[in-house]
């Protein structure tokens, strides 16, 4: 029987990359929901490939401009109250979240408890409310939490039939992004176009410069210790340059298991899908004799201090890894519109930390104040 996939934020890289194994399988998949709020190109184009029975912007001055695009079987709904509309629908198997920023908050706690599956690539969902969305993921029959990240994926497929007390620790890796061999003098003064320049994946500007200050691997940390329920002195994160080995798990008896392949996110995403299966897809192969080093280096927190801070969140817990996601969100912003210098985005995420005194999570409305101070701490703090 096919699965019937609902995918929010379909027009980014990520749902771009969805449409594609989805289109791959379909004999195994039918889309029965897409959702976007601008690139309503893009989100018409992929109505007229899989005809599905419901279109959603979450721009509700563009429903009439969408529903001008569409084929006419095709309903569409507009406003992000109707994300949760459609990721509630009976029918709905599996949900693709890969929204940016907090929207994909409510719809993916709706979805699990709808008992769903959830395929994960929004960071703000965990980062913001890791809490409250893992608990409604252990106490609904049928909901899964299933990461697409690539770094969370292969940790996923590392830890597949491991008991827990087999587990020493994990490990992220980073590409280093483009200032890894930079000074701190030089990184102090670096350009948006340099901080773009990414050196083996191609992103988003949000998640680019993320990887550039090495806080995409702060963000990850935190993610990793809510989907896999780990203490912060049981993860890690190294950089491997080449960006093939996409994560470690190291094992209690001294042993090391790695997940490896060509940087590509349409692995991550298939094995969401389909898991516990692994579906043949047809992906870049290993030239095993052109890939004839990898390399592990540490990472300098002193050049980049970005692993300190999803410590601190995560022994904090509660409401500080939103505060930590809002004020690096603050300060990206800022960078890209000249008003802080890269730099500078440490500076407004640890100034922010240091003024939040951590509450545990009770409710979105409690997360969402903290996001809200954190954001308006932080676009006035000097630089």
């Amino acid at each position: 029987m096919k699965k019937k996939v609902v995918v929010l934020g379909a027009t980014g890289s990520i749902g771009k990359n969805a449409a594609l194994e989805l289109a791959a399988y379909p004999d195994r998949f039918e889309v029965t929901g897409l959702a976007a709020r601008s690139n309503i190109d893009e989100l018409a184009r992929q109505a007229a490939l899989f005809h599905p029975g419901y279109v959603v912007t979450t721009d509700v001055a563009r429903k009439g401009e969408l529903e001008g695009k569409v084929p006419a079987n095709c309903r569409v709904l507009a406003g992000e109250e109707a994300l949760t509309e459609l990721v509630t629908r009976p029918e709905v198997d599996i949900v693709i979240c890969a929204i940016i920023g907090t929207a994909g908050i409510v719809p993916v706690l709706r979805a699990l408890e709808c008992g769903k599956r959830v395929a994960l690539a929004s960071k703000e969902v965990l980062c913001m409310a890791g809490e409250l969305v893992m608990a409604r993921a252990g106490s609904v029959p049928g909901a899964e939490l299933l990461p697409v990240d690539s770094e969370h994926s292969g940790v996923f497929q590392c830890l597949a039939g491991r008991r827990g007390d087999e587990i020493r620790r994990l490990w992220l890796t980073a590409s280093g992004g483009p200032f890894r061999t930079w000074s701190r003098e030089a990184i102090a003064g670096a350009t948006l176009a340099d901080a773009l320049k990414h050196p083996t994946w191609n992103m988003g500007k949000k998640i680019t410069i993320d990887s550039a200050s090495l806080m995409n691997k702060a963000l990850e940390l935190v993610e990793a210790r809510y989907l896999f329920d780990v203490p912060a002195e049981r993860l890690g994160a190294v950089i491997e340059p080449h960006s093939v080995v996409h994560a470690l798990v190291e094992l209690t008896d001294g042993g090391c298991i790695a997940q490896l392949a060509v940087p590509d996110m349409r692995l991550p995403i298939r094995y969401a899908l389909s898991y516990p299966e692994r579906l043949p897809g047809k992906p870049e192969r290993f030239d095993f004799a052109a890939l004839n080093r990898i390399d592990f280096i540490p990472v300098d927190e002193e050049k980049f201090p970005s692993l300190g801070f999803a410590r601190h969140a995560i022994s904090c817990g509660g409401t500080m890894p939103a505060v930590m996601n809002a004020a690096n969100e603050t300060a990206v912003a800022r960078f890209c519109t000249g008003r802080a210098g890269f730099a500078d985005i440490w500076k407004i995420v640890e100034k922010t930390m240091a003024r939040h005194k951590a509450e545990p999570q009770e409710s979105l409305e409690q997360i969402r104040a903290a996001d809200a101070w954190a954001r308006r701490f932080a676009e006035e703090i000097p630089c």
